[in-house]
């Protein structure tokens, strides 16, 4: 059976690379696909054979000299897509878990929608921490009990959250939702992520952890300096750490050490900057092929790096920055697989102790290893594609 499928993303690498894999995964199974995200991933879109539209780019946030209503953005860009979801008539759509104008387009015109979850699953389980609070499971009844705490004021922003969804489904016409975390379909949500992340849990009917879909553009491969000692892979966000502080203080704590370092400012011009004899620097690389050649990766944690590093076995140094990046660094602390160092250690001998602990620790190189097997056996966009196929198929 052979469909028509939407697809619609945010344009932050995190976000459209997930759905530029599972949308070259369904190319691949022969299913006609569109993909609307930013205009910056036309070219690799149309390369893969897929449609593209342009996604409408607003302010998605409120500032003093701009203030918005709650969604404002999400109104003005669903009706804008309403005309391409149209045009293109699918049979479903998969939105993103940050983009909710696709998933309002589609659904304003009569077309089914499941979401794609990016990172781990953000809908904490009675007894877990808040999501994003960066903090691990607990291990005890107590610390449940002590989480639970927690729960009145969860549950006071995830309903306001779904009141200000609501009034933005109001003004386009579409019913109210019963339900908290608005952005998540109950009909088939797609969870990218591995599930050695993922707390134990009871998970609804709904949702599918599929494994990391892995995207990313044509890049090199560097390679370390010449030597024997273990490679370090330094890889900061694209997108936070403007003064470049782990870049410089993972450069000068490494200077003197038994290692080789690859580093790489991901396109941002980091100024005048010291780089060590044992270490290079570049501008942008491909984590693709130089990751495999690398022992331990340095990273402020953002969950397509995390998961690309483990994807190849390396073991990992979380230093979370922003976002849900302290998340993400409890989860690889929690799973085993990564050593996490808070922003306000971010110096450079604490990440020198960071990454030796990262590389004699034989358990989590091991754990990190066979999380790079599950990776292999399991390809998140191929499983994330069939989750599709049989939504539809069991109507």
């Amino acid at each position: 059976m052979t469909l028509r499928i939407y697809l619609g993303a945010f344009g932050d690498p995190g976000h459209a690379f997930p759905m530029l894999a599972l949308g070259e995964a369904l190319v691949a199974r022969g299913h006609a696909v569109a993909l609307q995200t930013w205009r910056r991933w036309e070219e690799q879109a149309v390369a893969a054979g897929m449609e593209f539209a342009a996604a409408p780019e607003y302010q998605v946030f409120p500032t003093r000299e701009r203030p918005m209503r709650p969604y404002e953005a999400a109104v003005h860009a669903a009706r804008e897509t309403v005309p391409s979801v149209e045009v293109f008539a699918p049979d479903v759509a998969v939105s993103d878990i940050l983009t909710p104008a696709p998933a309002l387009a589609a659904e304003l015109c009569g077309v089914p929608v499941a979401t794609l979850v990016p990172h781990v699953f953000p809908w904490a389980a009675p007894g877990f921490p808040p999501y994003s609070f960066g903090a691990r499971l607990p291990r005890t009844a107590a610390g449940a009990w002590l989480w639970r705490r927690f729960d009145p004021l969860v549950a006071r922003g995830l309903e306001q959250g779904r009141r200000e969804y609501n009034d933005c489904r109001a003004r386009l016409g579409l019913a109210p939702l019963p339900e908290v975390h608005t952005g998540l379909s109950r009909a088939l949500t797609l969870v990218g992520t591995l599930p050695q992340l993922e707390y134990p849990r009871a998970w609804p009917a709904w949702a599918r952890v599929v494994g990391p879909l892995l995207w990313e553009p044509p890049g090199d491969r560097v390679v370390p300096p010449p030597g024997r000692g273990p490679v370090v892979l330094v890889a900061p966000s694209t997108a936070q750490d403007p003064e470049h502080t782990l870049l410089r203080a993972a450069l000068a704590g490494l200077a003197d050490a038994p290692v080789r370092v690859i580093a790489t400012y991901n396109g941002r011009d980091p100024g005048p900057i010291d780089v060590p004899g044992n270490a290079v620097l570049v501008p942008w690389l491909s984590y693709a092929q130089t990751m495999p050649g690398c022992d331990v990766v340095v990273t402020h944690g953002g969950h397509g790096t995390l998961v690309r590093a483990l994807s190849c076995g390396c073991a990992l140094v979380v230093c979370p920055a922003g976002g849900d990046m302290a998340e993400n660094a409890a989860r690889a602390d929690w799973a085993g697989v990564g050593v996490r160092v808070p922003r306000r250690w971010v110096r450079p001998q604490v990440l020198r102790l960071a990454i030796g602990r990262a590389l004699r620790n034989r358990g989590l190189r091991a754990r990190a290893r066979a999380a790079a097997e599950w990776i292999a056996a399991n390809d998140g966009a191929v499983t994330a594609a069939r989750e599709l196929e049989r939504w539809v198929a069991a109507g």
